[in-house]
């Protein structure tokens, strides 16, 4: 019998592998961490807010900075949270339907669940007020709240999925009859006309899928303002298949009154677009992501530029598939500011129109930018009200930065339903950091590097967060039935080495001498002059060199000896921390000193 010496079996957990450039992580496609809802919880890095009545419906949450707090719509319910501590200090509005709308709803054929209010919309309408709205069980009402306190209640229209409100006015994408079937686009509320567009007309909308809507203005001219619509539907101009569905993005002018003779009440100034998210390949066939799940606008300095990234997934029954597209106001306003697109009959096919424009130019705003010719669109001539009726799709798309995705997952593991972004100041330069919020309370941490020399595109997806139990800054997630709070960052999570920290590649993190810490920009920065960091690269041999202990921490991060009998069975265990780990086990037999790579082979 071989004694319990026979065989010693050395364990190197490696971290890295060792490149001729340097030390770089494995492979990026893999979380840097995967942490679980425990490991958040112990490590305090997470709070969670749950209904007291057991259940939340929520739909909606608006993040109020200057009131501090994070309000929060369900089912009969509006919350009002702590933005420290979403757990603490919460208030309540109690908001159902009334019983004679639940009953009327229910003799309508719907369910009572559907029946209840569920609180659709909020929306911040001054410092001191906000704009909530909720189905009424399929009578909708919207209501004026101060502080918790609401007032008087007003109807309105059918349950949206986009609105804007821009000076006092509510601009809305929705169906407004109660069987959904006709789509529209609505100002309403203040001063001005109530407008909508045309019904039963597909040229403008046909069966679209509202996502988002944003007031962003071209110039210092306000009456030059435009509200932007971001939205799917089925496509006219798609020749090659009768149900392809495009993305879309739409425009009027804000201060719209419409036309004097002909579309009285309906909006004159009605554009769209296409949204193109594609993945280009071979012989110049692109794979395209054509359903948008979410947008979102990253707002910079300028407040007529921000940075426009859109959440799609691909409508192709081959693969499922999703993408990240990022896009610039410069972009947009070149295809309105372009041709229009053109189609003389039932048998022709779309082109771009080349015939004489009328002036003012079709979906222009009557404003001095434009010449100042005309106060209101009530004096446009018919002829231009008649081309703006009769054209409002555009001939050029709206393509994507670098003319690709920034971020492709086709994997499967993720169905990607949301997505936030904070612009973070690093070491070598400016990142945008991704949260992407999938449909099983998992949110991924991502950022992405282009190679200009390339033209490719790097993702590092930095964490895997998982929020809920169930499949400083802050990010505030909601599912159905709950709401949690994640801290943006736990740098001391990657390691207690200055590779571990540089290896992340976490904007957010940087290697302080003594730990990984949070990094701040020069002229936030603390005391502590010695910073390292790598994001683009990865390279901590680099950014480590004459660390005491780097030659160690590159070549084996832990070593762990597990002793075994010839012939008999051992458990192989190490885990390492992060998922771009490489393990390598090593045999080393009794009374011999070379050692062997075992071939560890899954199943």
């Amino acid at each position: 019998m071989a004694s319990a010496q026979d065989i010693l079996i050395l364990a190197f957990c490696s971290l890295l592998l060792e490149l001729p450039m340097g030390c770089h992580a494995t492979d990026t496609r893999q979380p840097r961490l995967r942490l679980s809802h425990k490991e958040l919880w112990d490590l305090n890095r997470t709070s969670v807010f749950h209904s007291p009545f057991g259940y939340l419906g929520l739909h909606i949450m608006l993040l109020d900075e200057y009131q501090e707090r994070l309000f929060v719509g369900g089912r009969d319910l509006l919350y009002s949270l702590s933005l420290d501590r979403v757990s603490d200090n919460y208030r309540e509005i109690h908001w159902p339907s009334t019983p004679l709308q639940a009953e009327e709803c229910i003799i309508k054929g719907r369910d009572a669940d559907e029946c209840a209010n569920y609180v659709r919309v909020l929306h911040r309408y001054n410092r001191t007020h906000l704009l909530a709205c909720g189905t009424g069980a399929f009578d909708p009402l919207c209501t004026f709240i101060r502080v918790g306190h609401p007032s008087e209640v007003r109807n309105i229209f059918h349950s949206n999925d986009s609105l804007d409100l821009y000076c006092g006015e509510l601009f809305t994408g929705l169906y407004s009859d109660y069987w959904g079937r006709d789509a529209a686009v609505f100002r309403t509320m203040n001063r001005m006309a109530h407008l909508r567009t045309e019904p039963d007309s597909e040229r403008l909308l046909k069966e679209p899928k509202f996502v988002g809507s944003y007031m962003i203005p071209d110039n210092e001219d306000h009456n030059d303002n435009k509200v932007y619509f971001f939205f799917t539907e089925k496509a006219l101009e798609a020749e090659t298949s009768s149900h392809a569905i495009y993305t879309r993005v739409g425009r009027v002018c804000a201060n719209d009154m419409g036309g004097q003779r002909m579309l009285v009440n309906k909006w004159s100034t009605f554009l769209k677009t296409r949204l193109v998210c594609s993945v280009p390949g071979r012989n110049g066939i692109d794979t395209y992501f054509d359903e948008l799940e979410d947008v979102f606008l990253l707002q910079t300095r300028d407040n007529k530029n921000p940075v426009i990234f859109g959440l799609f997934n691909t409508t192709s029954n081959i693969f499922r598939g999703y993408a990240v597209c990022v896009y610039h106001m410069a972009s947009v306003r070149a295809a309105f500011n372009g041709p229009y697109a053109h189609k003389e009959g039932p048998e022709y096919h779309w082109a771009l129109y080349e015939g004489k424009v009328p002036y003012p130019r079709p979906g222009s705003c009557a404003s001095k930018v434009n010449g100042g010719l005309y106060t209101t669109t009530k004096d446009y001539p018919d002829e231009a009200v008649h081309f703006a009726r009769s054209h409002p799709l555009m001939y050029q798309p709206i393509k994507p930065v670098h003319k690709r995705p920034i971020l492709v997952k086709t994997d499967g593991k993720y169905n990607l339903k949301q997505i936030a972004v904070d612009r973070v100041e690093a070491e070598d330069g400016q990142y945008d950091v991704l949260f992407i919020g999938t449909d099983n309370g998992i949110v991924l941490k991502v950022i992405t590097i282009y190679n200009q020399e390339t033209e490719s595109m790097e993702e590092v997806i930095l964490e895997e967060l998982q929020v809920f139990k169930v499949n400083c800054q802050q990010l505030y997630i909601g599912s159905e039935s709950v709401v949690a709070q994640v801290k943006f960052h736990q740098c001391d999570m990657y390691g207690t080495a200055c590779a571990d920290c540089c290896l992340a590649r976490d904007p957010y993190c940087a290697w302080d001498g003594i730990s990984c810490s949070r990094y701040y920009p020069t002229g936030m920065q603390a005391k502590r002059r010695f910073r390292r960091q790598d994001v683009r690269h990865g390279n901590a041999a680099q950014q480590c060199f004459g660390q005491q202990f780097i030659g160690e921490v590159l070549e084996k991060t832990e070593e762990r000896l597990v002793y075994g009998i010839e012939y008999n069975s051992t458990l192989l265990e190490c885990t390492p921390r992060t998922l771009q780990a490489k393990v390598i086990w090593l045999v080393q037999r009794a009374h011999e000193t070379k050692k062997e790579e075992v071939i560890i082979v899954m199943s």
